[in-house]
């Protein structure tokens, strides 16, 4: 057997365990089990892909005269067309940037040969399509993670890679944007990462115009995948500068090839050219202002430290991938993964969509993994030395277990894509199976202190003895409950309401409201009735606390359905409870 395999057969067998639960994962997720079901390509991955389709099968990227007719047929766009401008011509401007479609391109052409050949529809949006972008996403990441391998392989020891490659995958939000959500850009851009870091590595150790024109031509397609990822521009130019004598000596040998120098700008501009050409054609300019805002002055931190989904909290490894550049001081690339990544953490946490629409931790990291993986192994290589490594590897195969549970729960939408909060993460904290009381902490932060549970002095205030129908309109109200309130010697100072309901129509955004009012409104709480563990057409139960303010007066509790639209349903169960100190 070759003896390079044998000597880093750790590394290849990490990958190959990163290749198995990615698949296992693509099959485990609702789209694969149904082929009516699965839609990669929808939403904010829509709007990647869409130049695929209207550039091989309807010859239309500007009119989008197909796309009612899919829309009505697939559901691709998320309820409304925000993946494309209308300009003032009538014409349309894509909103996302082509890069990612460009990446696609092989498996879309898979897909449409299959389809065409088939029983499927040659359509671009039939399941040979949705099934080839799903897998290529994957094929992509594991060729990124075989050149990261590479890379690596030249600083570390094949322990160290292989623990490095393990965890950056499965200890962080790495497998739900490219086995799960592997329509979006970050399972594609992660290879160019990777390909940069080869490609930077071979130059510096031999210069030659291959890997030069591999420099330019993979910034350039990362630069119209997501346009912040220009700055990977600065991995090249500081690779190798981390002393005084070797800046000096670095560039000297840029002065010295300065002919491959312009081979990078030339692939550079090669890859940037089909956004270009695009952006002539649907606007008439080559440059066209997509609509992205940052706050560079008050960047929110919340994006690293924030329950909502920051990536510490929920991907704690990551806080290693910063913590490694303390241990960089020897290596030529130094400078590179600093400079780097302190300035894509502060592009990312600066956007105006600090939450990135629906995100499992901060995604907008994940395409850059492969350098904070060259900071994450320099601490993991000086772990390996110390007497806490046992520490940390039963830590992180913690972290790992936590991970891949969390992943999950988001599938699930347990653990929520946008409303998450410290109270309700320390309810669902590896909970399989949540309570109702634990879904009303999306909405309040509020609960029975467990002392007050185990007194007797609480009554039934009120119990419905038979279910009722309901059905409301967005401008009224359903109430279950109006109920005055004497305040006795003892005041209630909890109540908690149970409920159960089944919804024919309009669950979605309508709510629960709970109010108390004296001469004026004392308090108002309101909780949602499409919580994660709800389905539309079942019986679903909701259970919520309602601390009461301090008053002197009687005053009116109140509990209403406040629907979104039209609610139909039935109330099957109602009661409330209160509780004393």
């Amino acid at each position: 057997m070759n003896s390079h395999f044998l000597k880093n057969f750790k590394s290849y067998l990490s990958i190959l365990i990163i290749a198995i639960v990615l698949v296992l994962f693509r099959f485990a997720s609702n789209d694969l089990r149904n082929e009516e079901q699965i839609k990669v390509t929808t939403w904010d991955a829509f709007g990647y892909y869409m130049y695929l389709p209207g550039t091989f099968i309807y010859n239309d990227v500007t009119e989008l005269n197909w796309l009612e007719n899919i829309e009505e047929e697939y559901q691709v766009t998320g309820g409304f067309l925000y993946q494309a401008n209308q300009q003032e011509n009538g014409k349309y401007a894509f909103k996302y940037l082509g890069g990612v479609a460009v990446m696609q391109t092989p498996f879309f052409l898979i897909g449409h040969l299959i389809a065409s050949n088939s029983d499927y529809k040659a359509d671009g949006f039939s399941p040979p399509y949705q099934y080839a972008i799903a897998f290529g996403a994957i094929i992509y990441c594991l060729l990124g993670l075989m050149l990261l391998r590479i890379v690596l392989l030249n600083y570390f020891k094949d322990r160290t890679v292989a623990l490095t490659l393990l965890f950056l995958a499965l200890a962080t939000n790495l497998i739900q944007y490219v086995a799960i959500d592997g329509g979006q850009s970050h399972a594609y851009i992660f290879p160019l990462y990777a390909l940069l870091l080869l490609a930077t590595m071979r130059w510096h150790d031999s210069p030659s115009y291959k890997w030069a024109a591999l420099i330019g031509l993979s910034i350039g397609l990362a630069t119209i995948s997501r346009p912040t990822e220009a700055i990977m521009i600065f991995i090249p130019i500081f690779w190798g500068t981390h002393t005084k004598e070797l800046r000096k000596e670095k560039w000297q040998l840029v002065r010295n090839h300065k002919r491959m120098i312009l081979t990078t700008i030339l692939f550079g501009v090669i890859g940037i050219a089909p956004q270009l050409i695009y952006w002539k054609i649907a606007t008439g300019s080559f440059v066209y202002d997509v609509g992205s805002k940052w706050f560079f002055f008050n960047p929110w931190f919340r994006v690293l430290f924030g329950f909502t989904n920051g990536w510490f909290i929920y991907t704690p490894i990551t806080i290693l991938f910063v913590a490694g550049f303390f241990f960089l001081k020897s290596f030529p690339f130094r400078k590179s993964v600093i400079i780097f990544c302190l300035l894509n953490i502060w592009i990312i946490i600066a956007w105006s969509d600090w939450q990135y629409g629906a995100a499992f931790s901060t995604r907008a990291m994940v395409q850059s993994y492969p350098v904070f993986a060259l900071a994450f192994a320099a601490i993991i290589a000086k772990i390996e030395t110390s007497k806490w490594k046992y520490v940390f590897y039963a830590g992180a195969v913690y972290l790992l277990f936590v991970n891949l549970f969390q992943i999950g729960q988001y599938n699930k939408t347990v653990l929520h894509y946008r409303d998450m909060n410290r109270n309700y993460y320390g309810a669902i904290y590896l909970d399989a199976d949540p309570t109702p009381l634990d879904m009303s902490l999306l909405d309040t932060d509020e609960q029975l202190p467990i002392s007050s549970l185990s007194m007797t002095n609480d009554r039934l205030i009120y119990e419905l003895e038979e279910p009722v129908n309901i059905v409301s309109k967005h401008d009224s109200i359903a109430f279950l409950l109006r109920k005055e309130i004497s305040i006795e010697n003892k005041q209630a100072k909890w109540f908690r309401v149970r409920t159960k309901i089944r919804s024919e129509e309009g669950m979605g955004s309508s709510r629960i409201n709970c109010k108390i009012y004296s001469s004026e409104l004392l308090k108002e709480k309101s909780f949602r009735l499409f919580t994660p563990i709800a389905k539309e057409g079942k019986e679903n139960v909701y259970e919520f606390d309602f601390k009461v303010p301090e008053h002197k007066n009687s005053y009116e509790l109140s509990v209403f359905i406040v629907p979104s639209s039209v609610f139909k349903g039935e109330v099957v169960e109602f009661s409330v409870m209160e509780f004393y100190e």
